[in-house]
Parts: C-alpha cells; structure tokens; sequence
C-alpha cells in the first residue's frame, strides 16, 4: 500500500510539473537587469513589436535581438527596477525603470502563453525625463 501511495504522489508531480509553464517575466527582469539581449532574446516571440525612443516597428525574433542589443549597448545599461508586475488575461506583464548611462527609460513587456512557456510580444521603452 506504502508503495503504491508513493507512486501515485510521485506521478503526481511528475504530471504537474509537465504542465508548469516555463520561462517568464522573472526572466526577462533578470535580462534587462544585466543589460544582456541574447538572453532577453530567448523569450522572444516569432514577431515582437519594440518601441524605442526615436522609432517604433514590428520585427522577426532574429531582427528584434540585434535591435535590443544595439539600443542597450548605445545606451549602457546600468540596472533595471520593477515597479509593478503581475498577471493578465492573456499573460504575464512588468512595469519599470531601465536605468542607463544615457538616460532612463519607463519600460512596459507583454507577454503571452505559447505552448508551455511565455514568450514576449511587446516591450516599450520610453524617455523619463
């Protein structure tokens, strides 16, 4: 009995566990954290849509990790605070304060469930002046 009850406990997490959603808003804070775009780019989406400063477009996952690693090594990110985060209708989102050595920029991710992980399908960097 001990041994079918272990068992069917373990299988139970085995299941759950193949049903978590992988990858997140926690991830990409810690990317913009650390200023790095390869790994901001590995929760990309096939298109995104990135709004910088001085231009705003719809691009292809290939195409929007060489914009995001021009924009952060143009600006030289320093730190990235959280202000607000939390769950929506369709995914996960974050607001904050990316703080660079040009200046600091409010910062909105949208992100969306995509088979079994989040994935990103927008990011906004605006201005703070």
């Amino acid at each position: 009995m001990k041994t079918k009850f272990t068992t069917l406990l373990l299988s139970s997490a085995l299941l759950l566990v193949s049903f978590t959603i992988q990858g997140g808003i926690d991830e990409v804070i810690g990317a913009l954290k650390s200023g790095n775009a390869s790994e901001l780019s590995k929760f990309i989406d096939d298109n995104v849509e990135i709004t910088l400063p001085d231009k705003s477009d719809n691009y292809s996952k290939a195409q929007a990790g060489l914009v995001l690693k021009d924009f952060f090594s143009n600006s030289g990110v320093k730190s990235f605070d959280v202000k607000h985060k939390g769950d929506g209708p369709s995914g996960q989102f974050c607001v904050g304060t990316l703080v660079t050595k040009s200046g600091n920029y409010r910062t909105n991710i949208f992100m969306k469930v995509k088979g079994s992980k989040q994935v990103m399908k927008e990011i906004r960097f605006q201005s703070v002046e």
